[in-house]
């Protein structure tokens, strides 16, 4: 079985982008819905960028960037859980794969460090 990451990311930003659309947008959480967006949709983008690298350098430099990306991801989906109660459930689903994913992207980044 063929494992993508590049579908898996692009997956994930799809998946934060309908749940956000469904969270009543207000002052309080606006900053953070913004925030959310921005990184989950980073890390497919800079995954796919690290695929098309011109360099082991820019491969890496993608990769890391992807890793804090997910990580940043998965604090801004535990805050919105925190302050939306009524969106906890599928955004605990959210955070199990921005967690599955720092996992994966921290062990490239491991690897690409030895």
């Amino acid at each position: 079985m063929k494992y993508d990451l590049e579908e898996r990311t692009k997956k994930f930003a799809v998946a934060v982008i309908r749940v956000v659309k469904k969270i009543k947008l207000s002052y309080l959480n606006e900053n953070i819905i913004r925030q959310l967006l921005r990184c989950a949709t980073s890390v497919a983008a800079n995954y796919r960028e690290a695929n098309a690298a011109s360099s082991k350098k820019d491969f890496r430099n993608k990769i890391f960037i992807s890793r804090k990306e997910i990580q940043e991801t998965e604090l801004w989906v535990e805050l919105l859980a925190e302050t939306n109660p009524e969106a906890k459930t599928v955004l605990q689903t959210l955070w199990k794969e921005a967690h599955e994913l720092t996992l994966i992207f921290n062990k490239i980044s491991t690897t690409l460090k030895n």
